[in-house]
């Protein structure tokens, strides 16, 4: 299960590019927290404590309990926004969740276990890579694992053939497949009619060239 983890956030005061410039030269992250029972505000987090805290998770799913001006929210960062020119975070987005109301999230999936069909040349293949399921925030799983011991050659795995952890529901229908195990990959060889056309031509070119040569005049002196 996710866990939760403490983040200290402060309550911004004040707004506009050049506060955010400060900010950010300080060491700081902009943040926005919102929700359907909150009033949304504009915060900020220190950058090198969320980075090692991003770092350290193995989902993309971060719940934290951001402990703001004396009290807790029970959080769910939504986005991260990246700046992939100079590096480091430009803002985050929270989205403020109660723990007894369920939360819905996009889950990773995790392939476990070799396929039968593997062993026959197949390949295992995620058709989809995360499942988007409901659950309350104590429950939110960090991934899905599917174990694929048992899929043959062209078989797949269904929704309702996964075993959630408790309290975990998925969105998508019972009939979706997640994991399939594709059939060998075979490259088509040329057919016998094509190569047979192809020869003649091939030697008829060949056969023109010397002739082609010998009646090209020779070059004056």
């Amino acid at each position: 299960m996710a866990k939760i983890l403490d983040l200290q956030a402060e309550v911004r005061t004040q707004s506009g590019t050049g506060a955010v410039k400060r900010m950010r030269k300080a060491g700081n992250i902009p943040a926005a927290l919102y929700g359907r029972k909150v009033t949304a505000s504009n915060i900020q987090v220190h950058g090198k404590t969320f980075s090692k805290l991003l770092e350290g998770s193995a989902s993309d799913n971060i719940l934290v309990s951001l402990k703001i001006a004396g009290g807790e929210q029970l959080a769910l960062v939504q986005e991260v926004q990246h700046d992939y020119l100079r590096g480091g975070i430009l803002h985050i987005d929270f989205h403020a969740v109660a723990a007894d109301e369920e939360i819905h999230a996009n889950v990773p999936v995790t392939i476990v276990g070799e396929a039968k069909g593997q062993k026959q040349g197949g390949m295992v293949e995620a058709i989809h890579h995360e499942i988007e399921v409901r659950c309350l925030p104590k429950d939110l799983p960090e991934s899905i694992q599917i174990d694929v011991s048992n899929l043959e050659v062209g078989q797949g795995i269904h929704v309702s053939e996964i075993s959630f952890p408790a309290g975990v529901t998925s969105r998508l229908g019972g009939d979706v497949v997640i994991v399939m195990c594709e059939e060998p990959k075979v490259e088509a060889e040329p057919e016998p009619a094509a190569a047979a056309a192809a020869a003649p031509a091939a030697a008829g070119k060949a056969a023109a060239a010397p002739a082609a040569a010998a009646a090209k005049p020779a070059a004056k002196k």
